[in-house]
């Protein structure tokens, strides 16, 4: 079978406006997950606020436990049933955001509670609040230790993000799709798509490991 690449040059800038809301989606979903993330991580670090950590841990299972694409449904066509109609934009950005804090939330509680509790008892010691010492010595310290699974976890959403062109909105898999529907050449179109996936993830990783050696080489890691 001879593969034809016609379709995919003559609709390259339809292919690039679609890669472009594929950005700017995953970035308002990766801004608000690590937003409710970093909420809901700190929230489960103190059993004995029993109420917030109740309530913190119930968001983390039920969001880890149910499929992305169900959650975006209910975003979408369920919330009309409610007399609330949010743009297929929105309802794709708050999907996702609120999915992916589910797992920010663990790697920033992870991070936080690899770091030496002596370093929290030493500054405590020294007078400082408990907020103090989060802010200025035992967060620091964490985030580096996040950015590994940060890094996976923005590229996993980025791919998941495939799933909002179910929700009407013009990403680069529904900018593909339309493609499709008139050309024929789903193979040519599919391929071309992966590459930017591909270059998407890979240039999403590049920046996450330099922004690593970069704190990294500024002290933050002993």
């Amino acid at each position: 079978m001879d593969l034809d690449f016609t379709p995919v040059w003559t609709g390259w800038r339809e292919l690039a406006h679609g890669t472009l809301v594929t950005v700017e989606v995953t970035v308002g979903a990766v801004v608000l997950g690590c937003l409710i993330g970093l909420l809901i991580g700190l929230g489960r670090l103190d059993r004995r606020r029993r109420v917030v950590y109740s309530l913190c841990t119930t968001y983390v299972s039920f969001i880890r436990g149910t499929p992305l694409l169900v959650q975006l449904f209910i975003w979408f066509f369920g919330l009309p049933h409610f007399g609330i109609n949010l743009p297929a934009f929105l309802c794709g950005v708050l999907g996702m955001g609120i999915y992916s804090g589910a797992y920010v939330s663990e790697i920033v509680r992870g991070a936080i509670q690899s770091v030496d509790r002596g370093q929290m008892e030493a500054a405590r010691s020294l007078g400082m609040s408990y907020a103090l010492a989060m802010r200025q010595i035992v967060v620091p310290q964490a985030v580096v230790r996040m950015i590994p699974p940060l890094g996976n976890e923005f590229i996993a959403l980025i791919k998941n993000s495939s799933l909002v062109s179910l929700l009407t909105i013009t990403d680069v898999m529904h900018e593909g799709q339309k493609i499709i529907s008139v050309s024929y050449r789903s193979l040519e179109v599919y391929l071309a798509i992966a590459l930017v996936y591909f270059v998407l993830t890979n240039l999403t990783g590049l920046a996450l490991r330099v922004a690593e050696r970069r704190l990294g080489a500024g002290g933050l890691v002993q």
